[in-house]
């Protein structure tokens, strides 16, 4: 996974923590934390995405290269 993706995994999940602390103590800014988590877990999604496409370019690219050398 790469580090971006983890790093919005875990603001993602901070977010729905905090927004659940907020809704049990009766405050309506819960609702800001849960927007906060449904844009981190896209963002979480986006960068384990361009990650597998990055992986798969590079070894097609490896790949290419082989068949050319040989």
């Amino acid at each position: 996974m790469p580090r971006l993706a983890l790093y919005a995994l875990i603001v993602c999940l901070l977010a729905v923590a905090a927004a659940v602390v907020s809704f049990v103590q009766g405050s309506w800014l819960g609702v800001v934390w849960i927007l906060l988590a449904g844009l981190s877990s896209n963002m979480t999604w986006y960068y384990v995405r361009r990650g597998k496409m990055e992986r798969q370019a590079a070894a097609e690219a490896a790949q290419s290269d082989r068949s050319v050398t040989n």
